[in-house]
């Protein structure tokens, strides 16, 4: 990675840090003051339950689902924003919305709440909009996002009762569209080349220029 790259992408990972960070603290004020924050997940078709889309993301069952989401949660936003810093603000924030709604309006009648949800939209998004730009960066992020974490794909089906796969789902969907409408929102890195390709192109632009030369028959 250049120096340049570095010094980009470490206050991106320093911002999702914090932000995890107040995640595991909003955690911790629950056990030690006893809150049931499960309340403020989204209850779907409930008017109540609307609350639920604003602060579900930021409440998880326990230690151990929120430590499910930690790493994922750090390595899939900060590829998002530092692979596509003008369509990443646009694309968490249709994902965090639009996957509360989608489980507001469809989802099973129980409390709905935890990050699942974007690190769903985050894999497919990524995933997807490397195959569709099909640029070096985007199709090696892809791969990569899809080799740690391409087992979310099962995750959009119910397994367990007690996991909400309505929030995996819809954060899915709106992961795809967001992949759709913003493929070409962020330019296109210019494309390297390697001496060799260099000394290629130059061999066959010589041998164009020889045969133009030569006299026809």
């Amino acid at each position: 990675m250049e120096p340049e790259q570095q010094v980009l992408l470490k206050p991106i990972a320093i911002k999702v840090v914090i932000v995890i960070a107040v995640l595991w603290l909003i955690k911790g004020l629950q056990l030690a003051f006893s809150w049931r924050l499960g309340i403020y997940g989204v209850y779907p078709r409930e008017i109540e339950g609307l609350i639920g889309i604003v602060f579900a993301p930021l409440i998880h069952g326990s230690f151990e689902h929120l430590f499910s989401n930690t790493l994922a949660l750090f390595v899939l936003t900060t590829a998002l924003f530092y692979e596509y810093p003008k369509s990443a603000k646009w694309t968490l924030i249709i994902i965090y919305f639009g996957s509360g709604l989608g489980v507001w309006l469809f989802a099973r009648e129980s409390y709905h709440y935890g990050a699942s949800g974007l690190t769903h939209g985050m894999m497919f998004f990524l995933f997807l909009i490397g195959v569709l730009r099909r640029d070096k960066p985007a199709m090696a992020i892809a791969m990569i996002v899809f080799f740690l974490y391409g087992s979310m794909v099962w995750g959009v089906l119910p397994t367990k009762e007690e996991i909400s796969f309505e929030s995996h789902l819809f954060g899915a969907l709106m992961g795809i569209i967001c992949a759709i409408i913003f493929r070409n929102k962020d330019p296109k890195p210019p494309e390297k080349k390697y001496s060799w390709e260099i000394e290629a192109d130059k061999d066959e632009t010589i041998e164009m220029d020889w045969d133009d030369e030569q006299p026809p028959k």
